[in-house]
């Protein structure tokens, strides 16, 4: 289980365009790491939208902003120029990083019980440490919660 103050997991997975990026390419920098559901859903949509409308604030905190899913890269393709997503999406078709990060769980939706990605944001500093986890995230204004806890571990 993955804990505030451990060391995050390294991983590689394809961007958008197929491209293998790696949790490591960003050390030295912030990371807002945010797993969600699926691509052009209300809640996602929504969450993306807020995290582009304010995306050179993040910039402006030394941060980068990657979004991971099950979707497939041509999903992630598609959702980012629909959107005009400035940053980074991943693509998670195995559920490998989604698993290791805990946030594969079963999940109640509609009166179903199934497995699903609940949605989740995890904070890493430079050196590679999570700092911050958000479980079970509401959309509306965790862009806004999220650059506060930014914010309080300095630039």
């Amino acid at each position: 289980m993955i804990k505030e103050g451990n060391k995050a997991p390294d991983f590689t997975l394809n961007d958008k365009t197929g491209k293998p990026v790696s949790l490591k390419d960003f050390k030295g920098k912030k990371v807002v790491l945010y797993f969600y559901p699926k691509d052009n859903t209300p809640g996602c949509t929504k969450e993306a939208c807020n995290f582009r409308d304010e995306f050179s604030e993040f910039k402006g905190l030394n941060a980068e902003i990657i979004g991971i899913s099950g979707d497939s890269e041509t999903s992630h393709q598609k959702f980012a120029d629909k959107f005009e997503l400035p940053f980074t999406l991943l693509s998670d078709p195995d559920k490998k990083v989604i698993k290791e990060y805990g946030v594969w769980k079963e999940k109640l939706n509609f009166g179903v019980t199934a497995f699903g990605i609940v949605r989740s944001t995890f904070i890493i500093d430079e050196k590679g440490t999570i700092v911050k986890i958000f479980s079970k995230v509401k959309v509306n204004e965790h862009n806004k919660e999220v650059k506060e806890a930014l914010a309080g571990i300095g630039v």
